[in-house]
């Protein structure tokens, strides 16, 4: 005799999860399912969102909601898509002023790589990579999936937004997270990112996962549970995976925003020397992939290629070709400024005594972006691009009268621009030395 299905019910599966019950595979791929065809509300899958927030999931539930995520679409397979290198990409766990994905994926493209970068909107405090290209006047930050196929086999590179049909699960959670004060649990932060990777078809992934005052993971136990579950889950579906994790207790780069930080990129792409934090990053995760990928022998053949590749200008023209293919302006790479979004207000940000940067709360200056209009509170709120912070001091330099300001504002207003400097002031330690020196990378998994 045959027994009648178990009856979907959203609400009792949330319920077990709430209580701390076990789930099964199949009642997470259907709950999965019901989010990505919408047959679960929006307010289920915010409940759910936060029973597992509260009840983190065991290693099993935590690979089902990942294997889930993944099948709630597309999955590329890229040999059969004709590519004839390795498809290999990045990931960040969030940041303020994190640029390194613009940099990374043409780097890596230039060395023989391709880099399908299914990449994400801003979440919480950091701002996300998706925003950022969105800055650039015609560029499809969300293609079909036919482009985006074509853009990675002809340039290499293609960063952009999960397609409709790819993860289609994790783009509808991904909003709820931003809103809901869930974007921090371990689980979903896993299933998210993993989810998105497998399905783009990704071989060899490395991940920078990030600690400190600017992260989701603000101490290094945190991050170390991140980046083992996320290197285990991982590994553990069929994608080589490691994981680094570093310092993000200042600003990466010089820029906050959307488009200042696309300026920031782009600057250095064509010949300005970088931030030394941010390239000690860009460089150690590059070559990472070019290792995993077997485009270099060993770290410092990986290291070389990166270097020629920025120098010799073949960087650029990917970034710039990525950019045309996807609809932008076909010159973007040699005239940014004609074509990113200013801000109708620029200043200094001021202080009235001379000091040294001693040290600053990051996350406080991430959400001064999104005060300024550069971030969301809601879903459906709409991004000012042209707005966030230029030149910021980092830690160790001198500001003052005599000396250089904080930062410059980028403002929709004088109200906006006067509201944000003084959110930079409060957010800047300013003393008589230096802060102890911290290590970059902290650790390797």
């Amino acid at each position: 005799m045959r027994h009648a299905a178990e009856p979907f019910l959203p609400q009792e599966i949330i319920r077990r999860k709430r209580d701390g019950g076990a789930l099964t595979p199949e009642q997470i791929a259907r709950f999965v399912q019901g989010i990505a065809d919408e047959t679960v509300t929006e307010g289920q899958a915010a409940a759910f969102a936060m029973a597992v927030f509260f009840r983190p999931l065991p290693p099993d539930e935590r690979i089902a909601l990942t294997g889930a995520m993944m099948r709630s679409g597309t999955v590329l397979d890229w040999t059969s898509l004709g590519l004839d290198g390795p498809a290999l990409d990045k990931h960040s766990s969030g940041g303020v002023g994190d640029k390194v994905s613009l940099l990374l994926g043409p780097l890596v493209a230039a060395c023989g790589g391709y880099v399908p970068m299914i990449s994400g909107r801003g979440l919480g405090h950091t701002g996300g990579t998706l925003d950022k290209f969105d800055a650039i006047p015609g560029y499809a930050s969300q293609p079909d999936l036919d482009t985006l196929i074509r853009v990675v086999r002809e340039v290499g590179c293609a960063i952009v937004g999960a397609t409709r049909a790819i993860a289609p699960a994790d783009r509808r959670l991904y909003g709820i997270r931003d809103v809901t004060g869930t974007v921090e649990s371990l689980d979903l932060i896993t299933a998210s990112i993993l989810s998105k990777k497998l399905a783009a078809g990704v071989r060899s992934l490395v991940l920078d996962v990030k600690v400190g005052n600017g992260a989701f993971a603000d101490t290094p136990d945190a991050a170390r549970a991140l980046a083992r579950s996320l290197v285990t889950v991982g590994n553990g579906a069929g994608m080589a995976t490691r994981a680094l994790m570093t310092d993000m207790n200042q600003v990466l780069g010089h820029a906050a925003g959307n488009a200042v930080e696309v300026a920031e990129a782009a600057a250095i792409l064509t010949g300005t020397p970088p931030d030394p934090r941010l390239w000690t990053v860009t460089e150690a995760l590059a070559s990472d992939l070019l290792l995993m990928g077997g485009l270099a022998e060993d770290a410092e053949t990986a290291e070389g290629r990166i270097a020629e590749a920025l120098s010799s200008g073949r960087a650029a023209e990917v970034f710039g070709r990525m950019v045309a293919d996807l609809g932008g302006p076909t010159d973007f790479i040699d005239r940014p400024a004609d074509y990113l979004p200013a801000a109708p207000v620029v200043r200094a940000v001021e202080i009235d005594r001379p000091g040294i940067v001693s040290g600053m709360d990051t996350r406080a200056i991430g959400l001064a972006v999104i005060e300024l209009g550069g971030g969301r509170r809601n879903p459906t709120d709409r991004i000012d691009h042209s707005v966030g912070f230029v030149q910021i001091a980092g830690d160790g330099q001198r500001v003052g009268p005599d000396d250089r300001p904080l930062a410059l504002v980028h403002a929709a207003d004088e109200a906006a621009a006067d509201r944000a400097a003084d959110r930079l002031r409060a957010a800047m330690r300013i003393g008589d030395r230096p802060p102890e020196p911290r290590p970059l990378i902290i650790d390797r998994f």
